[in-house]
């Protein structure tokens, strides 16, 4: 599954460069402790949180993964999406609560990478 997909599929508002609308997903991780995330999260996957600081693009880039989603809301900083840009990871903000996204990629075929 591609980010691209993802986006469409549900409406999510890219917040980052096009170009990275075709990472591979390899799974999910839903988590907002970034040490948790530092810890169990794999490479590829999509990460699913409410921490919306530029710290969570330093974890992004620590596990290779694939791009985050932002819940309830949230906007990022502005300099989260500046850093975002500079590192290359996709970041994506959404109204939905995190259960609701996670169940949703969860029926798209999407699994948990712990």
């Amino acid at each position: 599954m591609k980010i691209r997909e993802i986006v469409k599929a549900y409406d999510l508002h890219l917040l980052t460069g096009e170009k990275m609308q075709d990472r591979e997903i390899t799974g999910g991780y839903v988590s907002d402790l970034l040490s948790d995330v530092m810890a169990h999260c794999k490479k590829g996957a999509i990460w699913i949180t409410l921490q919306a600081h530029p710290n969570i693009v330093a974890v992004a880039v620590l596990k290779e993964i694939s791009g985050i989603i932002i819940v309830n809301g949230r906007k990022p900083e502005k300099d989260t999406i500046t850093k975002a840009e500079t590192e290359s990871v996709a970041i994506m903000s959404t109204e939905r609560s995190a259960f609701d996204v996670a169940g949703q990629l969860y029926g798209m075929g999407l699994r948990g990478t712990r």
